[in-house]
């Protein structure tokens, strides 16, 4: 299972099955909702996830026609893209979880919009 909430405090949810994957996603989208050089994520069940307090204050914009991402509306941290076409699955994001997630990063979404800036891995 894994827990999350946001920088405020004011959203706490969980999110119960397995991690189908973990992703970096360098999306335009991802990259200015996140104000970072990705969109980090864990992939799980939808039917699993709980917002345990704080529901209310969750917002959603949809951003495309393919996803809704969901925020805080105080603090404006992003919980989690939800696409409209498999709604089986929520993508948690991986910064927002306490304790810090130790499964793997498998896969990398749109690795040619990976800013220059990023930091080379040695």
């Amino acid at each position: 299972m894994l827990r999350g909430s946001c920088l405020c405090g004011g959203v706490v949810y969980r999110a119960e099955g397995p991690v189908h994957h973990a992703s970096h996603c360098y999306c335009t989208m991802c990259r200015k909702q996140h104000g970072a050089a990705a969109g980090s994520y864990a992939n799980v069940p939808s039917a699993g996830y709980v917002i345990e307090r704080g529901a209310a204050l969750v917002t959603e914009y949809a951003s495309s026609d393919e996803g809704r991402r969901g925020f805080c509306s105080v603090c404006g941290s992003t919980l989690f893209w939800r696409s409209t076409q498999e709604p089986d699955c929520i993508a948690v994001t991986l910064g927002t979880l306490e304790p810090e997630y130790a499964g793997p990063v498998d896969v990398e979404w749109f690795p040619e919009n990976k800013p220059r800036w990023l930091p080379v891995q040695q």
